[in-house]
């Protein structure tokens, strides 16, 4: 009897190592990044690895609640999206599953990723002012936003804009939520207009003069500066850039990121995939091809724009800090009338 089930107990057990082999050889990406320039990051991983990427790109909620309604079920191997805040609140519904990669932890920085998902590009949130009505002295901090002499002269994105949200987080850090809270009431005080629009508007509307001061990530700052619009590189010429706080704890830092979901088919490939984007070439196209920084420590890139903006003093919060302090941050807003 045990000479004849051998050979189908080989065989079977074959069939199983052919069936996870194939499995391995495809990942499932849920995305929340919405840029035609990573299409060329995807296919580099194909090449490199023979692993098939099947993306499913939506709004970062959508996506969540997707993974949600799927439950066990969901094929999805891999979440990424923008922002801190984005990132915790799919942490705080505890999709995420920890990822133990010794390369990952030595590649990127402790305050760029948490036990649960990693930072693999930056931006900047600074100060972008009319160089005709302002004096960069003038808005030389996040705080100078909120002082009465700016009055009508603020344009801003969303206060329920993750962006908008880490910014304040990092703030209710280090100054307290009280202090933060008393900052958002004096910058929604400032406004010009009510919130509408995304950075890019806000840049326009500033160089229009529609409003004199904005907060904006550095990539899309980038991107008009490399655009092949003239009506783009026009704007760029009526604005100056800002880093903020750069005598305090420094410029508030952005992220892109992911993580490996919990119940991910592809665990061996949703970490080959995250290692991925911590190499070097990964790194490097995030900066030229979407003008982030790297957040690998000695990754090189050639952007002319982002060398143009100059060296500067960034803010080093753990990202982890900052999603604690997200959803006391919305409630800021909400309370300020910062709509």
């Amino acid at each position: 009897m045990k000479s004849r089930r051998h050979p189908i107990l080989l065989a079977l057990l074959s069939a199983i190592a052919i069936t996870a082999n194939a499995a391995d050889k495809e990942l499932n990406l849920y995305s929340a990044r919405h840029y035609q320039t990573d299409e060329a990051l995807y296919r580099n991983f194909e090449k490199q690895t023979g692993i098939k990427i099947n993306r499913i790109e939506a709004k970062e909620d959508e996506l969540l609640e997707r993974i949600r309604n799927e439950g066990a079920a969901s094929p999805a191997d891999i979440f990424i999206t923008v922002d801190a805040a984005r990132l915790a609140k799919a942490d705080e519904l505890g999709l995420f599953a920890p990822v133990k990669s010794r390369l990952l932890e030595s590649r990127i920085p402790a305050h760029l990723r948490s036990s649960d998902w990693f930072a693999f590009s930056t931006r900047a949130r600074v100060i972008v002012y009319n160089k005709a009505t302002l004096k960069a002295a003038d808005v030389a901090n996040y705080e100078d936003l909120a002082l009465p002499r700016l009055k009508g002269q603020i344009c801003m994105r969303s206060g329920s804009h993750p962006y908008n949200i880490s910014l304040l987080a990092s703030l209710i850090h280090h100054r307290g939520a009280s202090n933060a809270e008393a900052w958002a009431r004096g910058v929604a005080t400032n406004f010009a207009r009510g919130p509408k629009g995304g950075d890019t508007d806000q840049i326009r509307a500033v160089a229009a003069g529609e409003c004199g001061v904005t907060i904006a990530n550095t990539y899309y700052l980038a991107r008009m500066m490399r655009s092949d619009k003239a009506e783009d590189r026009k704007a760029m010429e009526q604005v100056g850039l800002v880093w903020p706080d750069q005598q305090r704890q420094g410029a508030h830092i952005n992220i892109s990121g992911g993580g490996m979901l919990k119940t991910a088919p592809h665990k061996e490939a949703a970490v080959k995939f995250l290692e991925y984007l911590a190499s070097d070439q990964a790194q490097i196209h995030f900066a030229d091809g979407n003008n982030e920084w790297p957040v690998v420590p000695g990754v090189k890139a050639d952007n002319p724009a982002l060398s143009a903006m100059g060296k500067f003093k960034a803010d080093l919060l753990p990202v982890s800090t900052l999603a604690k302090n997200a959803a006391e941050a919305q409630r800021i807003f909400d309370r300020v009338g910062w709509r």
